[in-house]
């Protein structure tokens, strides 16, 4: 992978950002850590998890992802070469919520299942309307003031109340949000471009999308008459019954073939280039799935196609 760093506030990161949802769902512990070593050797600094993966997995109670990362850190020792990102104010049946309690006690789990004492990016993960940007604002702050925090940002937030919080946190000289974390892929733009796209440009924030692959569908592996064994195939393939998803498929066919490589690492390149992305985040609960994604970084699509991938996705 190119070691062309990418700047979100003080962080440099890697221009791939590995997913950590995975882990503790669809990856045990071993198959994390072989994820996670390859991810590092390769060059890879830039880890994405949350308070909540992996509740969704039978079992599971939430805070399996950060548990597994905490225990990578503490058997390889290597907590401070790697640009650690979590959440808070997710949750499962009912959100956290983003009151200062809820982010006081939610910055203290996570810091206890990573086996740290600080994080580098803190992302809001859920936008909490009953909670004041000014009091969110000012509890993040504390933290990044207590060293707690090293960066904020933000994800699944309206472009109104993200405006409103960089405005506020400016003007006070508090802590403002480095990044966003938008859903955002070739098949899925409209989730970010337009006002959200607006505030982020004005505001000089990076961008880290998340579904940067669309649950897989922009792997390629998802085809018509395919089956494919997956605890994500549902979300995937709705996206071949769209005349979209067909036309995409078919650009990421024409540029792949081109380049000789895997259609996921054409969509991510194809992410990668656009205004204010940093680094898409893409997950790989297998050795095999992260190749493709790690050369998305030493990719350099034309500018024709960029256009054709674009035009396509429209």
């Amino acid at each position: 992978m190119a070691d062309n760093k990418q700047k979100i506030g003080d962080l440099s990161v890697s221009p791939l950002s590995l997913g950590g949802n995975v882990f503790g769902w669809t990856a045990d512990e071993a198959e994390s850590f072989t994820v996670l070593d390859a991810y590092a050797a390769a060059g890879g600094n830039f880890i994405d998890t949350a308070d909540v993966y992996s509740v969704w997995a039978p079992g599971n109670q939430g805070g399996e992802s950060e548990t597994i990362l905490g225990n990578w850190f503490a058997s390889r020792g290597n907590r401070s070469d790697i640009v650690l990102a979590t959440k808070v104010g997710g949750g499962r049946p009912e959100p956290r919520g983003l009151s200062p309690a809820a982010i006081r006690s939610g910055i203290e789990d996570s810091l206890r299942r990573l086996r740290t004492d600080y994080i580098d990016l803190y992302y809001t993960h859920y936008d909490d309307p009953s909670v004041s940007v000014e009091e969110i604002a000012t509890t993040l702050d504390a933290l990044v003031r207590e060293g707690k925090v090293r960066e904020i940002g933000a994800s699944n937030v309206s472009a109104e109340r993200l405006d409103s919080f960089l405005t506020f946190s400016t003007q006070e000289g508090l802590a403002r949000y480095a990044a966003l974390q938008p859903h955002y892929n070739l098949v899925s733009r409209d989730t970010f471009e337009g006002a959200l796209a607006d505030v982020v440009t004005r505001h000089g924030v990076a961008t880290v999308p998340y579904y940067a692959l669309a649950t897989g569908f922009l792997t390629g592996k998802y085809r018509p008459g395919s089956a494919v064994d997956s605890s994500r195939s549902a979300g995937a393939a709705k996206h071949l019954e769209t005349e979209r998803g067909k036309k995409v498929l078919a650009a990421l066919d024409e540029v792949a073939a081109h380049h000789g490589a895997e259609l996921a690492t054409v969509a991510l390149a194809w992410l990668a280039a656009q205004p204010t992305v940093a680094a898409p985040i893409a997950s790989a609960r297998t050795l095999t799935q992260l190749p493709p994604l790690l050369a998305a970084a030493d990719l350099d699509l034309t500018q024709q196609e960029l256009d054709l991938l674009t035009t396509a996705s429209a």
